[in-house]
């Protein structure tokens, strides 16, 4: 899983890509996976637990168990396709978000892209981190825009603990904080943005 600091490179699989599988499997897998979006987008993640989603894709539950273990993992297979798509943005897309553009200016707008993603998919990943408080930074979306950020510091700033700072630039976006900003304090993406500006303030 190698870092290359020195070409802004990332080598790390997406999220995961999954191992080849019987075409039952894969067909099963596809089968629970939009059963479970369509109850996530029409009654909210909560609605997504494993015999409601069985009962949706017409599968055994035990199937549904076999295949994703628990409810977190189901919501973190659920997530992987628009991660996805974001992770291609930052890691092939055009700059300053993907490669080409200076690390301070990459680093500003993978934050400002960030707050966007996890805005869009609060509902979701706030109902993971319930399911699983630690899930999230032992994930592949977690891990991926943790190795990320640490590039983008290392060339920033090559005396520091880039992997440390990358935690702490990641620490914002905890799903519960996310929660707790928009939902009790009433803060804007916009407010959020500013903020994390201030914060790279010292660092860029």
């Amino acid at each position: 899983m190698g870092d290359k600091r020195g070409s802004g490179r990332i080598e790390l699989p997406v999220t995961g890509q999954p191992p080849a599988e019987r075409a039952d499997a894969a067909r099963n897998r596809a089968k629970i996976l939009e059963a479970a979006a369509r109850l996530e987008a029409e009654r909210g993640p909560d609605a997504v637990t494993m015999n409601a989603v069985a009962h949706a894709a017409g599968i055994g539950v035990g199937t549904v168990y076999r295949r994703f273990g628990d409810v977190a993992h189901l919501l973190m297979a659920l997530l992987d396709d628009r991660e996805r798509q974001f992770q291609a943005e930052f890691l092939t897309g055009p700059p300053p978000l993907g490669p080409g553009a200076p690390p301070a200016d990459r680093l500003r707008a993978f934050l400002h892209a960030y707050a966007d993603y996890m805005g869009d998919q609060q509902t979701l990943i706030t109902a993971l981190e319930a399911a699983s408080p630690v899930a999230r930074y032992t994930s592949g979306p977690y891990l991926a825009a943790h190795l990320h950020l640490s590039t983008l510091v290392h060339q920033l700033r090559p005396e520091a603990d880039a992997a440390l700072l990358a935690h702490l630039l990641l620490a914002p976006f905890a799903p519960s904080l996310l929660h707790h900003l928009k939902t009790e304090r009433g803060t804007t993406q916009e407010q959020i943005k500013a903020g994390l500006d201030q914060l790279l303030g010292d660092l860029l």
